[in-house]
């Protein structure tokens, strides 16, 4: 399956893209797609442990299962006063 990583501000700072498209074995979880992002090297090693992630423009967790063709948005964090 393949899903679309869009990266944000400081993240699409780091990586140098604004997304990419990602082959993942069925069944993969966010998770999963982290650690295959860090395997690429370069700025994704230097992802945040946890990064905020929302699936289709929803908030996802760690163990949220991903499908062929979802969204995968990493979040970076936000300051404000």
């Amino acid at each position: 399956m393949e899903v679309t990583v869009l990266l944000f501000a400081a993240h699409r700072e780091r990586v140098g893209v604004p997304s990419a498209v990602v082959s993942l074995p069925d069944g993969s979880t966010v998770r999963t797609l982290l650690s295959r992002l860090r395997g690429l090297g370069g700025g994704w090693r230097d992802l945040p442990p946890a990064p905020a992630v929302a699936v289709n423009r929803r908030y996802a967790s760690g163990d949220s299962v991903l499908a062929d063709g979802d969204e995968v948005a990493l979040i970076p964090p936000v300051a404000g006063g």
